[in-house]
């Protein structure tokens, strides 16, 4: 099956780029749209029925651009509003979630860290994943402050450093030996991270199982280009200047009101 219609991406901000950047590698000729609400980031510190409107508002946007499959890429937004977006929506959804299941099978000390936003760890989904995993210590910790750093272009800021510093130092004590990144933004962490963190300890995000199961849900439903490779489209609500930088300028932004 062929369709040459676009696949769209959606975060609150520009943390998205990093789900956007593993199925780009993986599917190079399939157009995308990716949208990054940052003038409504965070997410994690909103309500659930706050979450589930600007998702709403995001997708009817994606769908004038006649998406064919749509890509949750923001961990708050999947963990509130997947399921209503699927209610309501007659089109493939891809939710990003904390990949806790890999990190839980593999831990050699059975204590695992989640690094993720409060809506995420609020999340009644995030919670039945959770209580999966009995035999395994969970340890959690609300990032705040990182995704709003993030946005606002503050990425080696000295106050990221010590936010991440009084983060991770707890999860080392307690023993951790995988940390998983459960926020579409904390990629872009993962070299301060690592200074941090002892060399044995693992870090997990959910870029490269999103990218695979874009490819799957094209095989089975939505169907693959036939065309050229083509250039991204990038729309940004709120300070373009800091998606153009993440991006290192290869792309045109578009800043539009959505």
């Amino acid at each position: 099956m062929t369709n040459n219609n676009p696949i769209g991406v959606f975060d609150s901000g520009i943390g998205g780029t990093s789900i956007w950047n593993a199925i780009h590698e993986l599917l190079p000729n399939e157009k995308t749209i990716y949208l990054a609400d940052s003038k409504n980031a965070p997410y994690g510190q909103r309500t659930k029925e706050e979450i589930v409107a600007l998702s709403k508002k995001n997708v009817d946007f994606l769908l004038e651009q006649n998406c064919k499959l749509i890509v949750v890429a923001c961990n708050t937004a999947t963990t509130n509003a997947i399921r209503e977006l699927r209610a309501d929506y007659d089109i493939p959804f891809i939710g990003i979630e904390p990949a806790i299941k890999p990190a839980a099978n593999n831990s050699k000390t059975q204590v695992i860290g989640i690094l993720a936003t409060k809506g995420t760890l609020n999340s009644e989904l995030f919670n039945k994943t959770a209580e999966m995993f009995q035999n395994t210590k969970i340890i959690e910790q609300v990032g705040y402050g990182l995704v709003q750093l993030i946005e606002d272009g503050n990425l080696y800021s000295p106050e990221m450093t010590q936010l991440l510093e009084s983060y991770l130092k707890p999860m080392i004590e307690a023993n951790i030996d995988y940390l998983v990144l459960g926020c579409s933004h904390y990629p872009y962490l993962i070299p301060q991270i690592k200074k941090i963190l002892p060399e044995h300890i693992q870090i997990i995000d959910s870029g490269e199982a999103v990218a695979r199961q874009t490819q799957n849900v094209l095989r089975e439903k939505a169907g693959f280009t036939d065309q050229p490779e083509s250039e991204p489209i990038f729309y940004v609500n709120s300070n373009p200047a800091v998606l153009e930088s993440i991006l290192e300028y290869k792309y045109p932004v578009i800043e539009k009101d959505f």
